[in-house]
């Protein structure tokens, strides 16, 4: 799915990731928005990208739970994500995940938090 959508990481630390689809005509649904599994799939995407940047590779890390509220519809331009991890264990990490427009970082396009299942 990554590659379908154009995935980037533009910025990988220990404590944050950004992660970016890039506009494309074909990821839009009727109405003019931006298609929710394109939303999600970008959300999920750069939640594990944030627990691979600070556990490094983790073969079985898998998505164990997604919450989304999409609050606004995206404008045509690339989609941006902010991934973080509000807490680490041995057995999960939860994270949080902002979405918005590119250049209108003040209004959030959808809300997202999130746990990883982490293997033992």
């Amino acid at each position: 799915m990554a590659e379908e959508i154009g995935l980037c990481i533009d910025r990988l630390d220990g404590q944050r990731v950004v992660a970016r689809v890039p506009f494309q005509p074909r990821l839009v649904r009727p109405g003019g928005t931006l298609s929710g599994p394109t939303i999600m799939a970008l959300a999920d995407a750069a939640m594990y990208a944030v627990v691979l940047g600070r556990l490094g590779r983790v073969e079985m890390a898998v998505t164990a739970n997604l919450n989304i509220n999409f609050l606004a519809r995206p404008g045509p331009v690339d989609l941006l994500a902010e991934a973080s991890i509000l807490r680490l264990s041995r057995r999960q990490a939860v994270c949080e995940v902002s979405l918005y427009s590119l250049g209108n970082e003040e209004d959030l396009v959808a809300h997202v938090t999130g746990t990883y299942a982490l293997p033992q």
